[in-house]
């Protein structure tokens, strides 16, 4: 039933009863999925000391394995951990933390997941700001021309999605091709307004060519 979506990732959220309120999936629950699904295992860890799991969760079969950047005081160390596992590196972020952490570590990441809404409970609204902070990430990242893909997790809807879309590059380059398309149908129009309107003017100099004409007709 999974595989019959249209989503290209599967996003599991982990969590331990401490780093944040809530607890949720463990190895068992990963494997069970993973083992129903041939898509892209985004696993997301909120849980404290992540170094002393990271292994395990690539091993259950996750393709990319996020932590906390709060929730350790060993964040490189875990980096290696996952990379050597052969999985892809992500780091999260809370809403609180300034993106200034990131610059040490963020050309030995994969993903960056910026938490827009606080960790731990589902159903909250996004909290104001974190699209500025997407664009910043953005722009932190494309200034040392990194490839390194934004995720944005809690309160995304259709109301902001489009947005947060446009911070990316593929937005970004949506957004550039419907300007140069939206400025291509406004050259058209002026050029067909243009065209219409040199017509007019040679219908009227031909009507006044046709006037002149007559009236100096002898009957």
């Amino acid at each position: 039933m999974i595989d019959r979506s249209a989503a290209e990732w599967v996003h599991i959220d982990v969590m331990d009863g401490v780093f944040v309120p809530n607890i949720s999936f463990g190895f068992p629950v990963l494997k069970a999925i993973t083992s129903a699904t041939k898509k892209f295992m985004d696993v997301h860890l909120m849980i404290v000391e992540p170094e002393k799991y990271v292994e395990r969760f690539a091993d259950a079969g996750a393709d990319l394995v996020t932590f906390h950047v709060e929730a350790t005081e060993r964040v490189e160390e875990c980096i290696e951990m996952i990379r050597a596992k052969g999985v892809k590196v992500g780091v999260s972020v809370k809403p609180k933390t300034p993106l200034e952490v990131l610059e040490p570590i963020l050309d030995k990441i994969d993903l960056v997941l910026v938490m827009s809404v606080e960790p731990g409970f589902g159903g909250q609204s996004f909290i104001e700001g974190s699209t500025e902070k997407v664009a910043a990430l953005r722009k932190m990242i494309d200034d040392r021309g990194l490839d390194v893909m934004i995720e944005i997790d809690g309160g995304v809807s259709r109301h902001n999605a489009r947005e947060l879309y446009e911070e990316t590059p593929a937005g970004k380059k949506a957004k550039e091709e419907a300007e140069a398309q939206r400025q291509r149908e406004e050259q058209e129009k002026e050029e067909a307004l243009k065209r219409e309107m040199n017509r007019r003017l040679a219908h009227m100099q031909r009507m006044s060519d046709f006037d002149e004409r007559l009236e100096s007709t002898t009957f």
